[in-house]
C-alpha cells in the first residue's frame, strides 16, 4: 500500500540522497516539487504565446572551410541513450537494435563520426552517451569495438531518476514494496543539465578545451553533426540552438516552437497545453515548426547559465499515471519531467534553426523500422541514411497492425526474409496477421488484410500493387 510522509519535500530529498543522486539533481527536483506544491502545473496557454513565422535556414548556410577543422576539434557529440525501447518489446538499449544492413544505431553513429573525423583532418570529435542505469553496461560494451570514439573524455555519464509522487495534493514520494523499482521515473531529457554538472562531465569537457556540443536522440539517424550549423553557432555566438523542422499532420502531437510576447522562444509540449487549447496546439499552419530534439550548446554559456548548483529553470511537464503502469487500479502518481529543448526559454540569446525533414529519422515504432530497413533508404559509406532516388523525395509510409507487429519479435517473425521492397510504394497498410515471403515488392498505396483468426502469407516474389 502507498504511504505518505509527514514532510513530502524532506521525504523526497531523503529518498534521492539515499539513492546517491547528485546535488544538482536533488536541487532541480526539489525546485520542481516546490512549484508543483504552489499549483504550477507547467502549463503554457495559447493566449500567452505567438507563432514563430521565420527562422534561419540551415540549407542556406555555408561552411567556413578555414575554420571547420578547428571547430570540430572543440565539439562533442552527445547522444541521449537512456531508452530501453520497451514499447517495441526490447529488453536492452534501443540503440543496440539492428536498424540497417546488420548495423545498430550505435554502429551507424560511430561510422558517421569516424567519417567526419577523417574528412576534416582527424579532429578528435568525441562521442559521449547520456546513459541510464539500465542502458549503461550493454551500451559501453558495444562501444568497445570503437575504443577511440570518446577521444579524451569518459565514454558516458548517467542521467538521474526521480521519485514518483502520490497524486493526492501533497505529493509525497510513493512507497511500493511490491516492486520498489516502480517508485522511480525518468526525469526526461531535460535532466541532461544537472547530469552534466553532477557527473563532472561539463567541467571535464571545458577543461579539455571543448566549447560546443551537438546533442541528439540515439534513435535519430538523421541527426548527424552538420558542419554548416556548427560554423553558424560559432560565428553568430549562439549559446543554444534548437533544430526545428516544418510540421505536418503527422507532427500534431509533438512539441512545437512558439514565442512569448516579450520575444522569448519557448518549446510547448502537449502535456503543457490546457485542454481548451489543444486545437491551437495541433494547428500546423499557426505553429509551423516542431522540435526535432537535436540541440546545439555553447558549453561555456551553458556553464554560466547553470551556475554553481547546476540548476536551470525549465518549464515542468506533469504526467499523471499509476505507479504500476500495467495496473490501472494501482496508486495514482505524478511524474515530473522536463525537456532538453525547454532551455531555449532559459538561456539568454537562445535561438532555433530550420532544418530539412531528412534530419529527423527517429525509430519510435516497428512501422518506422520497416521503412528504414527497406530499400527506400540507402546507407552510405559515411553512415548517412539517404532516401533512394527512385522515391522522388517522398518516403513511403508503413502502418502495421499493432497487435501483430508492435513487438520486435513478432515483427521479425512476420518478415523472416527481410522487408519488402518499398522503393515504389506510397503506403503499406497491414491489417491482421500477415507474414511476408522473400523479395516481395510493394507499388503505390497497398492495404493487405488477413481474415480474423487466420494468418495470411504473402508468397515469395509477390508484387503488391495499389
Amino acid at each position: 500500500m502507498a504511504t505518505v510522509s509527514d514532510d513530502p519535500t524532506a521525504a523526497a530529498i531523503a529518498k534521492l540522497d539515499a539513492d546517491g543522486a547528485a546535488a544538482a539533481t536533488i536541487a532541480s527536483f526539489t525546485g520542481q516539487l516546490r512549484r508543483l506544491g504552489e499549483g504550477d502545473l507547467g502549463m503554457l496557454p495559447e493566449a500567452a504565446l505567438e507563432p514563430v513565422e521565420t527562422l534561419p535556414d540551415a540549407e542556406q548556410l555555408a561552411v567556413d572551410h578555414d575554420a571547420i577543422a578547428g571547430l570540430l576539434g572543440q565539439t562533442v557529440v552527445i547522444k541521449l541513450n537512456g531508452g530501453l525501447g520497451t514499447s517495441m518489446g526490447l529488453a536492452g538499449p534501443k540503440s543496440l537494435l539492428e536498424v540497417k544492413d546488420g548495423l545498430s544505431f550505435l554502429d551507424i553513429t560511430a561510422r558517421q563520426i569516424e567519417a567526419l573525423r577523417t574528412e576534416h583532418g582527424g579532429a578528435r570529435l568525441p562521442l559521449v552517451l547520456l546513459n541510464s542505469f539500465r542502458t549503461r553496461e550493454p551500451s559501453l560494451a558495444a562501444l568497445g569495438a570503437y575504443r577511440q570514439l570518446s577521444a579524451d573524455l569518459p565514454a558516458d555519464f548517467l542521467q538521474g531518476r526521480v521519485p514518483k509522487l502520490l497524486d493526492d495534493g501533497r505529493f509525497a514520494p510513493v512507497d511500493w514494496p511490491a516492486d520498489p523499482e516502480l517508485e522511480w521515473s525518468p526525469p526526461g531529457h531535460g535532466d541532461i543539465y544537472p547530469a552534466l554538472v553532477g557527473s563532472g562531465m561539463l567541467a571535464e569537457m571545458l577543461t579539455a578545451g571543448y566549447r560546443y556540443a551537438f546533442v541528439a536522440n540515439a534513435d535519430n539517424l538523421g541527426a548527424v553533426l552538420d558542419p554548416r550549423i556548427l560554423c553558424w553557432i560559432a560565428s553568430e555566438q549562439v549559446p543554444f540552438a534548437m533544430e526545428v523542422a516544418d510540421r505536418t499532420a503527422a507532427d500534431r502531437k509533438g512539441g512545437h516552437l512558439a514565442r512569448r510576447a516579450d520575444g522569448t522562444l519557448v518549446l510547448r509540449e502537449i502535456a503543457q497545453t490546457p485542454d481548451s487549447d489543444l486545437g491551437a496546439f495541433a494547428d500546423t499552419e499557426r505553429h509551423r515548426f516542431f522540435n526535432t530534439n537535436s540541440i546545439w550548446l555553447d558549453l561555456q554559456a551553458l556553464s554560466t547559465a547553470l551556475g554553481d548548483d547546476g540548476v536551470i529553470d525549465l518549464p515542468m511537464i506533469v504526467n499523471r499515471k499509476t505507479v504500476d503502469p500495467s495496473d490501472p487500479a494501482s496508486a495514482p502518481v505524478v511524474q515530473l519531467e522536463s525537456a532538453i529543448g525547454a532551455a531555449i526559454a532559459a538561456i539568454p540569446g537562445a535561438g532555433a534553426i530550420r532544418v530539412p525533414r531528412s534530419r529527423f529519422l527517429p525509430v519510435k515504432t516497428t512501422d518506422d523500422l520497416l521503412v528504414l530497413r527497406s530499400d527506400a533508404y540507402e546507407l552510405t559509406d559515411d553512415g548517412q541514411l539517404e532516401l533512394a532516388a527512385a522515391c522522388n523525395g517522398r518516403a513511403p509510409l508503413a502502418e502495421l497492425d499493432r497487435e501483430q507487429f508492435a513487438l520486435i519479435d513478432d515483427f521479425e517473425a512476420r518478415f523472416p526474409q527481410g522487408p519488402p521492397s518499398l522503393i515504389a510504394a506510397e503506403r503499406l497498410t497491414v491489417i491482421g496477421d500477415v507474414s511476408f515471403g522473400a523479395e516481395v515488392s510493394v507499388s503505390g498505396a497497398v492495404t493487405v488484410e488477413a481474415a480474423a483468426g487466420e494468418q495470411l502469407r504473402i508468397d515469395d516474389h509477390a508484387t503488391l500493387s495499389g
